[in-house]
């Protein structure tokens, strides 16, 4: 069961960006499938693949459809004044080191229909679920496409040398894949009620207004910037960017700090400083950000800073989608929802690959907080989802 899987997959605390040995209990698990592993700057991934008994590995990775399973085995610090072990054989850790939690962070714990532990939602639950998926399909099946499992130790990181850095060594060596589902934890009530198949991306902005510090009783010696800014602050703050559709919300200029001036009530400020973010749709890039803020600014001086901390994607008429909304319609009798909601998650590198990607997870109401928890029925619904998916892509490429 999954269920086992995951209990074992919470006790080691994989806090970013530790394995602790994660990866060789998962290779266990999966003795039929080669591993990849990648290291750098402290950053472990790994790609475990399996080939058709039947193929030459080099003629597979040209000619055969490639599906991947994909997610991150770090997790976020307990918090709550919890304790970390570690390692998984830390005898130190116990009851009295869980802090805030209910039962210890690292010691998974099933009450009341749920299992308490860190990662039980993000996203070890995930990662449990296709790993068993995987695990049984491929002892009753000779797939004649190539499965792999892609796991990184730094997604709740910084980012770098982890899916994004892997995604650029498959490139090179010609093992990309076709299609990949991460396992992010995507349901809202229930386990296959949401499907992301894209996200918003992130722009971060600092515009800084130039003025000319003074006297406030001698406002003709002054550039007061506020002042230029004026009413233009009403065609920034909480303006979109554009109207939506169907699949992504407005982008929003959101302002999140204004500062000038020295704190003194006689003195007028030497610049102000405007910082926003824009989660952005497909339909909003970092170059239409700037024209808009040109625009409104034209004819004062100014400084703009434009980041885009991560990249908007979008998954549509895909194959992908329509057989995970059938796999989970067969298991739950649920019409999934397609969703590109909620912040960024590494499913973006692999559209920037030109892999077509999907996230289909548990639910999400605990992740990052305390006494993270998972739906045991959750569990054993989102294994049977994956099973029944794995069945139905061999299906269609055969």
């Amino acid at each position: 069961m999954a269920l086992e899987i995951l209990k074992k997959l919470i006790q080691y605390p994989t806090v970013t960006p530790l394995e602790h040995g994660i990866y060789d209990y998962i290779q266990s698990l999966l003795p039929s499938f080669q591993p990849l592993h990648i290291e750098k700057g402290g950053v472990k991934n790994v790609l475990f693949y399996k080939i058709p008994k039947n193929y030459d590995e080099k003629l597979a990775w040209e000619t055969l459809e490639h599906f991947c399973f994909a997610g991150h085995i770090d997790v976020v610090k307990p918090g709550g004044g919890a304790i970390v072990p570690r390692d998984i054989n830390d005898t130190q850790y116990n009851e009295q080191n869980k802090g805030d939690w209910i039962y210890p962070p690292f010691t998974p714990t099933i009450h009341d229909g749920y299992m308490y532990g860190r990662g039980t939602q993000d996203m070890k639950g995930g990662i449990a679920c296709f790993l068993k998926a995987l695990q049984d399909f491929t002892a009753r099946n000779e797939p004649q496409i190539i499965l792999s499992v892609l796991l990184t130790s730094d997604e709740e990181g910084d980012g770098i040398y982890g899916t994004q850095y892997m995604l650029e060594i498959l490139k090179e060596k010609g093992m990309l894949p076709q299609y990949a589902i991460v396992a992010e934890p995507t349901s809202t009530n229930f386990v296959g009620d949401t499907i992301k198949v894209g996200r918003r991306g992130s722009i971060n902005g600092i515009i800084k207004i130039i003025g000319k510090q003074g006297h406030v009783a001698y406002p003709e010696k002054c550039i007061n910037p506020v002042e230029l800014l004026g009413s233009r602050l009403g065609q920034l703050a909480g303006v979109n960017l554009d109207s939506g559709d169907s699949v992504f919300s407005a982008s929003k200029l959101v302002i999140t700090d204004i500062r000038g001036g020295i704190e003194a009530v006689n003195v007028t400020p030497n610049d102000l400083t405007i910082m926003f973010n824009v989660r952005n749709s497909t339909m909003t890039t970092l170059e239409s950000v700037k024209s808009h803020v040109d625009s409104v600014l034209h004819g004062i001086p100014y400084t703009l800073e434009l980041k885009q901390s991560s990249k908007s994607f979008l998954t549509k008429d895909s194959s992908l989608i329509t057989l995970l909304q059938d796999s989970i319609h067969e298991i739950t009798q649920i019409e999934a929802e397609l969703s590109t909601s909620g912040g960024t998650s590494d499913a973006r590198f692999f559209s920037e690959y030109g892999v077509e990607v999907v996230e289909l997870g548990v639910c999400n109401d605990r992740i990052h907080a305390l006494n993270e928890r998972v739906l045991l029925q959750d569990i054993e619904r989102l294994e049977a989802i994956f099973f029944r998916f794995l069945t139905n892509i061999v299906k269609k490429s055969s």
